[in-house]
């Protein structure tokens, strides 16, 4: 069975080299140089992952990954202007799992790809081989194998991403969980500079939809130059 991936980017020679890159590794691509026809192909295809370019002719990607966000899980990787900072902020926040920036070398954007996906299917194949798949304390209910928590009695739409975090910090509660310990449960990849950037991003965002406080915090404690502990 083929892996479906998105490529949207309205610079040809840009979605035409990641096409040949990832299709002689055997993907099968969906291609398109604007964000009315990948939203299209997003309700129409079953899809695995998606590349989106952050400025398009239409739609931009953050539109297209928040629309995605609304019914979908699988990996989203933003393509980033090198100088926008923001941009790779806003796409964490949005729910994209990872960014690339521009110019890139195609061989990393490849791995980066193979990097999600091997995350992606060990999320879902995870909870077959778990017997624990249910965490619940101070008002906090996961279940691994819904992919569902609710605080408080109230559903909390997490990203795959998010829910991962929350799902790692809540196993090991009561131990402090370094950046580095943490990007690699989640991420599945070497541990970068970035990396934690990255980290403190997607925490950032769970705490907001948590109505967590960093500085006073009932569930994520940051442990300055070290990493998150969620207490016993």
């Amino acid at each position: 069975m083929s892996i479906n991936i998105l490529i949207v980017d309205d610079e040809k020679s840009i979605a035409d080299l990641i096409e040949v890159y990832l299709g002689n590794e055997g993907f099968r691509i969906y291609k398109f140089y604007n964000g009315q026809e990948a939203l299209q192909c997003v309700e129409s295809e079953q899809l695995e992952l998606a590349i989106l370019d952050v400025m398009l002719p239409d739609i931009d990607g953050f539109t297209i990954c928040r629309k995605i966000r609304e019914k979908h899980n699988f990996p989203v990787i933003m393509l980033t202007a090198k100088e926008e900072e923001i941009d790779k902020i806003t796409g964490l926040t949005l729910g994209a799992e990872d960014y690339i920036t521009k110019p890139f070398r195609p061989l990393e954007l490849v791995a980066r790809v193979k990097a999600q996906l091997r995350r992606f299917t060990k999320y879902n194949s995870a909870v077959r081989n778990q017997e624990e798949h249910l965490i619940a304390f101070s008002g906090l209910v996961m279940d691994m194998k819904t992919h569902e928590c609710t605080l408080n009695e109230k559903r909390l739409s997490l990203t795959p991403t998010e829910f991962s975090i929350l799902w790692v910090l809540c196993s090991n509660r009561g131990r402090v969980v370094s950046s580095e310990e943490l990007y690699h449960e989640v991420w599945g990849d070497k541990y970068f500079a970035n990396s934690n950037n990255t980290v403190m991003v997607h925490i950032r965002h769970l705490r907001e939809k948590m109505h967590d406080s960093a500085e006073h915090p009932k569930y994520i404690k940051t442990v300055w130059g070290i990493g998150y502990k969620i207490e016993k």
